[in-house]
């Protein structure tokens, strides 16, 4: 399949068909999968990309050494959890003391979301997409590809692949539109561009966004319509990003054991859903979103309809709920239930995750991250929840370096350490 591709011109259109793998539609002709051996090798020789993408590394000794800092708390905030109810107690109130009691504990979490959330449709496990516009950059092809993410609903993204790749680790940026993380948005927000740097380090990198609701400000995904939605916007992120998993996963570029997600402000709300709520996900990073609820922070707005607090229109006028404007939909019953999203966090465990933290994640967000490690610890995991902090909200070039290496060192290790106690 991937000899295809470079058969093609810089504008054609690539449509590929889960149904019949090595088969693509060009205009209205349709070519099989070639067969004969010679003009297979042939075909190698001709178009077959110079040089071969790194994968995976053998030593991330040097890695650890610059990230290490990060998986612990400072002493202050060591073992404190605050009045966040445990993740390890069952909702009768018993507590989960084994490993094998939170084989019983973590579906009962899961079920308990989904059901406040709203169920999700059937996932396309096998989706078809569109690739077009290939521009070859230094070191890799940038395709536009085109896709069916939630039913009914196609979105527009940006597949990155290195030159060479194959079974390669591979990471989703998420944002409120595609652009920004390949480089091509707004030169005014800097440091966001993380699907680029991601493929800089060999990874393949699919950038998405939602581009049409972002325009007309209403900046989430309704299923089935915004009339009547059925499924929480912000879980519906979530879905749409678990199909771009599986569109991912059947690439023969992409190893579909090494596929991590991350994302900034929206973003980070988005991925830390996706991650949470869809366990295929092997590691996430989520900048800033505000991990949760705080109700006097502007940005961690979760009441807003477009994550948590939706309602049919019209909608409230935005801004902090108060009397005058009180939070509809989900957001409120969440609260009256005494939940946060650290039960969500809990859903990682053992995959590990960072929370690239700035003016909405200060420091003392550890307390409900020691939850998380305290479920890892009882399943036999250290290091799997990190933490960097910055004084503002926007990425930065440090903060960004830790994100790489972070993935570079759960993705692209010979033996991941993910996999390892």
């Amino acid at each position: 399949m991937r000899i295809y591709r470079y058969l093609l011109p810089m504008q054609s259109h690539l449509r590929f068909h889960s149904n019949h793998p090595g088969q693509f539609e060009m205009g209205s002709f349709s070519f099989p999968r070639f067969s004969g051996i010679l003009l297979f090798l042939a075909l190698v020789s001709m178009f077959a990309p110079q040089g071969n993408a790194q994968t995976s590394i053998k030593d991330n000794s040097a890695i650890w050494e610059r990230i290490a800092p990060f998986f612990s708390p400072p002493s202050e905030y060591k073992d404190i959890y605050g009045d966040y109810r445990s993740p390890l107690l069952f909702e009768d109130g018993k507590q989960a003391k084994r490993p094998k009691d939170w084989v019983r504990r973590r579906p009962e979490i899961l079920r308990k979301w989904h059901g406040l959330l709203g169920p999700w449709p059937d996932i396309d496990t096998n989706p078809d997409y569109v690739l077009s516009e290939r521009v070859h950059k230094e070191g890799y092809v940038q395709w536009k590809i085109d896709f069916e993410w939630v039913p009914g609903q196609k979105t527009s993204g940006y597949l990155l692949v290195p030159h060479g790749a194959q079974n390669a680790p591979a990471v989703i940026t998420v944002y409120y539109e595609p652009e920004t993380a390949v480089g091509m948005g707004n030169p005014d927000l800097p440091d966001r561009d993380f699907a680029y740097q991601l493929v800089q380090r060999g990874f393949v990198a699919l950038s998405l966004g939602t581009t049409e609701s972002t325009q007309n400000q209403t900046y989430s995904i309704y299923y089935p319509s915004i009339e009547r939605a059925e499924v929480a916007p912000l879980s519906m992120l979530a879905y749409a990003a678990a199909t771009g998993w599986h569109l991912l996963a059947k690439l023969p570029e992409v190893d579909a054991a090494r596929i991590g997600i991350m994302g900034h402000s929206y973003g980070g709300k988005w991925a830390m859903f996706a991650a949470c709520l869809f366990e295929n996900f092997a590691a996430a990073a989520w900048s800033d979103p505000g991990i949760v609820f705080q109700q006097d922070r502007p940005s961690i707005n979760y009441w807003e309809p477009w994550y948590l607090g939706y309602h049919p229109p019209p909608w409230r006028k935005r801004g902090i709920p108060n009397d005058e404007n009180p939070a509809h939909g989900l957001y409120p019953r969440l609260l009256e239930m005494g939940l946060d999203l650290h039960e969500l966090h809990a859903l990682m465990a053992p995959r590990p995750f960072l929370v690239s933290g700035g003016s909405e994640d200060p420091i003392d967000r550890w307390i409900p991250l020691n939850h998380s490690i305290r479920v890892n610890k009882l399943l036999g995991y250290t290091n799997r929840v990190a933490m960097t902090n910055r004084p503002e909200h926007a990425p930065n070039a440090e903060s960004n370096a830790v994100i790489l290496d972070f993935f570079t060192y759960f993705l692209m290790t010979e033996t991941p350490s993910v996999r390892s106690k």
